[in-house]
């Protein structure tokens, strides 16, 4: 019973908000969805302490689909893995929905708000307690159109409208791969049963899949697909686009789809299919490829943004990467212990940065701030605690996770394991920069903006810096809490993430040269130095450097121009084939034969009709002349063929 309020309490809430909102008004609205996810959390916290480092079980739903000899139950699959998520979901998303009460306070639309976030949430957590993988396509679906509808749900702004579509579009490519996935496992294993597929894995190894005449192995073809699926999810390079431009949602959307939900669900993934992955080297190479990839990209990215939240949106990206690549080299604890770590200060950062919006009059540009950690210390302490754990500052949250990724890097024998190495150390001393500068550039200096706005910065209210401080706490202490996670002996996780026997990364990465376990905390310093001298010590040191590199400087801020050479690459041919289609197969042939053909050729004949009606009466007499002329012919030729 616990795990069905755990998870339905949230559904509850967006029926409730969704349906009667307007009758309720928006302060019940409110009520009833924050009270409902503060059960859900409450709930979580019980499964957090009470069946971590237990075995797996289920809670029977319902029988779901029954088709023949096919037969899928709608279960909840409770081990420590999901336990884990269901925790950071919830958690996570109470507070953002208490932040949102003050947040959204001014909205026209809040009863609708609240039901979408509400939904948002509960898709996540179908997702993530999913047993079969017909149950995680449902919670996956889910969690997109929620996200489209969270994206777009200021609707009367195009921007925002399109980045919804856009959110929506690009998932479309690697939802496309994870049905293909879905359908393939499905073919080789013959059920979508997580127990039945697992226990099979080990047998298939090394088996051969024939697609389109040429033959791969079947597991790397598998999880080759599964993982393009999580790749679209969490925006992984090439299917990253779709995600700065989700800052177009409000705040609270973007700290929920950023944190808890969405962008996790395809680390989640590689994560839940590791009995899969183990036995498919080639894919784990490509995954760390990509994975340390990305996190260096999105770090570049990052530097040269001015947008708050655009800023926090690349590191999110990057971050990702680093679960990624942890997964990729046999790490998969420490991508989750990341990904748990990191959901605490996204948050703290996404919600803190609404808290400045706030204070700013709904400024966003970071070029129109300045000069204003006085007026509002609360927020700035708890941005700098969500700063240094996410640059891996000792003692903070993101130290132990971060720390571990690269030093399971070192020590994994993987064969883009140097790569992501040193990509991901580079990717350290890019974020720890543009953090600093986030936080010099919003908080310090000469104030930037004009004297009404900087008359009006104020702290946010009370129902806002409520989260904020526990999220803060979660910020600091979460890495100390959660370091059972990446134990050699792997007892946190009771089997739920699997390893085969030789994939010891998790012992070797505790016995890594000194060196190594330094160079994160380097790479930190140095970044965090180099930003204070640009913006504090030297402040007109960045503007002669873009001088003097403009074309990178370019290359950078035009976030490595991925929207244009897609936009030429499939936007552009794609309208143009929509428009010739549209004229000259739609206009052209259906419309013209077709409705139109038929509708001008009534008219003209109407026409030709109307002009008889003259109203002279010798042109009726003429007609009815040549009528009889007529009706004698017929008859007469009639009567001469009788004959």
């Amino acid at each position: 019973m616990l795990h069905i309020i755990l998870v339905f309490a949230p559904l509850l809430g967006a029926i409730v908000a969704g349906l009667f909102g307007r009758v309720i008004g928006d302060r019940a609205s409110q009520i009833v969805t924050c009270s409902l996810m503060a059960v859900s959390a409450l709930c979580s916290v019980i499964g957090l302490f009470g069946y971590v480092g237990e075995p797996a079980f289920k809670v029977e739903v319902l029988r779901w689909i029954q088709v023949g000899g096919f037969e899928v139950d709608w279960a909840l699959r409770v081990d420590p893995l999901s336990t884990v998520m269901m925790f950071v979901v919830s958690f996570i998303s109470s507070f953002i929905h208490l932040y949102s009460v003050g947040y959204m306070s001014h909205d026209k639309s809040i009863p609708r708000f609240m039901s979408y976030l509400s939904l948002f949430t509960f898709a996540m957590l179908m997702l993530v307690t999913s047993d079969n993988l017909l149950q995680l396509f449902f919670g996956w679906e889910g969690v997109g159109v929620a996200s489209y509808l969270l994206i777009g749900f200021w609707y009367t702004r195009p921007s925002a409208n399109a980045a919804a579509i856009k959110a929506f579009v690009v998932n479309r490519v690697g939802d496309f791969a994870l049905i293909l996935g879905i359908a393939g496992i499905f073919l080789v294993f013959d059920s979508v049963q997580y127990d039945q597929i697992f226990a099979a894995a080990e047998g298939l190894a090394g088996t051969q899949l024939v697609v389109f005449g040429a033959t791969y192995d079947t597991l790397t073809v598998l999880c080759f697909l599964l993982f393009i699926g999580a790749m679209g999810k969490s925006a992984q390079l090439g299917l990253h686009t779709w995600l700065p431009d989700a800052m177009e949602g409000p705040t609270p959307v973007s700290a929920l789809i950023h944190a808890a939900t969405m962008v996790t669900a395809g680390v989640f993934l590689v994560a839940r299919f590791s009995p899969l992955f183990e036995y498919a080297p080639t894919a784990l190479a490509f995954v760390t490829f990509i994975g340390a990839s990305t996190a260096f990209f999105a770090a570049t990215i990052g530097l040269t943004q001015f947008d708050i939240k655009r800023v926090i949106a690349y590191s999110t990206c990057s971050q990702l990467g680093y679960m990624f690549f942890a997964a990729g080299v046999g790490a998969y604890s420490a991508g989750i212990f990341h990904l748990y770590t990191h959901a605490f200060f996204k948050a703290l950062l996404f919600l803190g940065a609404g808290s400045v919006i706030h204070a700013m009059s709904d400024e966003q540009d970071m070029r129109r701030m300045g000069g204003i950690w006085r007026k509002i210390p609360f927020t700035y302490a708890v941005m700098w605690i969500g700063t240094l754990a996410l640059v891996g500052f000792p003692g903070f949250a993101g130290f132990f996770s971060k720390d571990a990724i690269l030093e399971a890097a070192w020590a994994s024998h993987n064969a883009f394991a140097g790569y992501a190495f040193w990509l991901g150390i580079a990717a350290a001393v890019m974020t720890a920069f543009y953090s600093g500068r986030l936080i010099f550039m919003t908080f310090h200096g000469k104030p930037r903006a004009d004297e009404e706005t900087m008359h009006h910065v104020h702290e946010s209210p009370l129902v806002m810096t409520i989260p904020l401080g526990v999220l803060a706490v979660g910020a600091v202490f979460a890495g100390w809490l959660g370091s059972g996670m990446v134990g050699a002996d792997g007892s946190f996780w009771a089997g739920s993430i699997f390893t085969r026997p030789g994939n010891e990364v998790l012992e070797e990465l505790h016995h890594v040269p000194f060196l190594v376990k330094l160079a994160p905390f380097l790479a930190m310093a140095t970044g965090l130095g180099l930003s204070w001298v640009f913006y504090v010590a030297s402040p007109g040191l960045p503007g002669r450097v873009a001088g003097a590199l403009r074309p990178l400087y370019l290359f950078s801020y035009n976030k490595w121009y991925f929207d244009e050479l897609y936009d030429a690459l499939f936007v552009r041919p794609a309208k143009a084939l929509g428009v010739g289609f549209w004229r000259f197969g739609d206009q052209g042939i259906i419309d013209r034969f077709g409705p139109d053909g038929l509708a001008a050729s009534t008219m003209a004949a109407a026409r030709r009709a109307v002009r008889l009606q003259s109203g002279y009466v010798y042109h009726y007499a003429f007609a009815m002349l040549i009528g009889v002329a007529v009706l004698v012919s017929w008859y007469l030729l009639g009567a001469g063929l009788g004959r």
